[in-house]
């Protein structure tokens, strides 16, 4: 009987072997992106064509390599990072098992370009489906430079069954944002069918995930540091109310080497817990320091998996830092460790003696004692002109509920102290809002009553300037708001447009084209109607891309991309009706487009905007509950007058 088992030929098992390296065209590119920062690099560019199935090209400034080496790199298991066994478990470098470049050649066209710092000229080597073709001396700058060339060729069944270009495109990018992220002193660049995606300089860790993401999520980072003597944590977290239904900005990172662990997840989402709506997920980019000898990367040929030697302690320490980081920034609203008024707990020391405090009482109390409530606090009193002066006087909108809680606050804008009821909840129906006085006497509060003369209007306005108007009000006098006015009218304005859906919309001189994540793309392909009531006009290019050829008439151009994106946030959360989703959409635009609007006006615009006020539902709050107006009462003046 002959004998069946045969030794493959070494071209067939480097196919093989290109199965586990190379899965698809983003496998090639962190591959040599991970190789280019081994070499040294301080810049990387990458350019691939028809989602790397074409074209695969990779520039770096590294150190380049000798003929010889250029050579050999090719070679199954030829490799500079390691010597021995034990050097696998002590790697500070990517790469370890020659194995990259032998299975990327084994199944594509490749062409190597370098020179080192040293040598006169360069070299070219060219390598085809594993097989050496040439190698030649060439004029080329230090360092090396990759092209990758019809990957998967003289593997048709492997390419019969790769998926469409656009879904390449979109993991090559995924592939090359975590290699960014972890390494923020390194220049790099993205070319998409040879134009540019990103074109990232030297920066910070802040810095590189504003510039990766996008910089609207600049205010949602909370800074995360904790240092153990098991692992070191740093990275940010992003705010509870910024959490997503679909999120993929959350990344893990491992001595500078990005991997996924469910394990750890949890343990960062048991942090958020009751924090942010169920459904949702939080953003995070934390790095993990730890001894090399506590951590196994040779786990899968992907290198995306690790076993940590202490992850237990590894959870419990992460878990701490984000509840920790939560916290102290004021993200968790039960906890408040910034407040001034906090009790003071003494910390003991030997030799000191404490003495409490004596407990103090009116041997005279008697609430029921006739003039008891008047010399304690006098209530509110109607002057000569029929209305309200007191200096513990507030003001509610009528129609809204009494049950609110009592609030006192001073406005920083407008400088004058506010008291007044926040609504527990506000009915969008009301057909007017009027002030109506209300004094707390003692604990107890005053009844409140609906107003039954008509409607106060606005007049005589004069502009005082910071923004700011002052105004009769029916027979009172008040101060306004200009910027705040503005943002109630606009919102009103959206909402009836989105019902309507109805929009108007400028038409941009030079369109703009926006990248966006998968999951931002297909959320707003979701939501096209929405944001075509509020006049985007948008056209899908694929591959994230978008071409924005319109925005709403009021908006600003500049401030488009970072409009988008809040919008976008506002369909990642669960909302209860479609209500409250355009009554959010219209608040976000309000918000927004009011933020740097002018707020310099004469006297007669400033009396224009008032009295479209007058015709608004609700003149006396902004869609985020800010006061428009504050009433300077007689008593007010006579108390500054002395």
């Amino acid at each position: 009987m002959s004998d069946r088992i045969k030794l493959l030929p070494e071209i067939v098992a480097n196919q093989i072997a290109a199965g586990e390296v190379v899965e698809e065209p983003s496998s090639v590119v962190k591959e040599m992106m991970e190789n280019a920062l081994d070499a040294g690099a301080q810049c990387v560019k990458v350019n691939f064509r028809n989602g790397g199935l074409e074209l695969i090209q990779i520039i770096d400034n590294g150190c380049g390599m000798s003929p010889v080496d250029a050579r050999m790199a090719f070679d199954r298991h030829a490799t500079s990072k390691i010597s021995t066994l034990d050097d696998i478990y002590r790697l500070h470098t990517f790469g370890f098992r020659g194995e990259a470049l032998a299975s990327i050649a084994a199944i594509s066209q490749v062409e190597l370009r370098t020179r080192q710092a040293d040598d006169p000229t360069g070299t070219e080597t060219v390598i085809e489906g594993g097989v050496f073709r040439s190698q030649k001396p060439i004029m080329t700058d230090i360092g090396s430079q990759f092209l990758v060339r019809n990957l998967f060729y003289n593997v048709p069944a492997r390419r019969k069954f790769t998926q469409e270009p656009s879904k390449h495109a979109a993991r090559i990018k995924s592939e090359f944002q975590r290699v960014a992220l972890c390494n923020p002193e390194v220049e790099f660049e993205l070319y998409a069918n040879d134009a540019p995606i990103y074109r990232l300089g030297r920066s910070s860790l802040a810095g590189r995930i504003v510039d990766v993401i996008g910089k609207s999520i600049k205010n949602n980072l909370l800074e995360i540091d904790a240092d153990t003597s098991i692992v070191r944590l740093r990275g940010y977290i992003g705010r509870p109310s910024v959490a997503k239904r679909r999120n993929n900005e959350q990344f893990l990172f491992v001595n500078g080497r990005f991997f996924k662990s469910q394990y750890l997840n949890k343990a960062i989402l048991k942090a958020y817990e009751k924090l942010i709506p169920e459904g949702t997920f939080p953003s995070f980019f934390i790095f993990i320091d730890i001894d090399p000898d506590r951590v196994d990367v040779n786990v899968s040929p992907r290198k995306t998996e690790v076993k940590f030697a202490d992850s237990e302690n590894v959870w419990q320490i992460l878990n701490a830092a984000v509840r920790e980081t939560l916290a102290k920034t004021g993200a968790v609203p039960m906890l408040d460790f910034d407040n001034d008024s906090g009790i003071e707990i003494p910390v003991w020391q030997q030799g000191v003696i404490y003495s409490e405090p004596k407990a103090a009482s009116i041997s005279d109390y008697n609430p029921f004692r006739e003039g008891y409530i008047t010399e304690e606090a006098e209530p509110s009193h109607k002057d000569s002109a029929g209305g309200y002066s007191s200096s513990e006087s507030s003001y509610i909108p009528s129609g809204l509920s009494s049950a609110g809680r009592n609030n006192r606050e001073f406005d920083i804008e407008s400088g004058f102290n506010r008291e007044y009821h926040l609504p527990s909840q506000m009915n969008d129906s009301t057909a007017e809002f009027d002030f109506i006085p209300s004094t707390d006497i003692g604990a107890e509060s005053m009844e409140q009553s609906l107003l039954s003369q008509p409607v106060a209007v606005f007049s005589n306005a004069h502009c005082v300037g910071g923004g700011m108007a002052i105004a009769q009000y029916g027979t009172g006098l008040v101060v306004v708001d200009l910027r705040r006015a503005q943002e109630q009218l606009t919102y009103e304005n959206y909402l009836q447009r989105l019902q309507n859906s109805s929009s108007v919309s400028q038409q941009l001189l030079f369109p703009q084209t926006l990248t966006l994540s998968n999951d931002d793309y297909s959320l707003l392909e979701e939501n096209e109607v929405e944001f075509a009531s509020l006049g985007f006009d948008i056209r899908f290019a694929g591959d994230g891309n978008i071409e924005l050829n319109g925005i709403p008439a009021d908006a600003d151009s500049s401030e488009a991309d970072v409009l988008i994106y809040e919008l976008l946030r506002i369909f990642d959360t669960p909302a209860s009706a479609i209500e409250q989703h355009r009554h959010n959409l219209a608040a976000t635009m309000a918000r927004n487009i009011t933020r740097r609007a002018s707020t310099s006006m004469s006297n007669e615009e400033a009396q224009a905007l008032l009295e479209r006020l007058t015709q608004s539902n609700n003149r006396s709050f902004t869609p985020s509950g800010k006061a428009i107006m504050a009433e300077i009462s007689l008593e007010d003046l006579r108390n500054k007058l002395g």
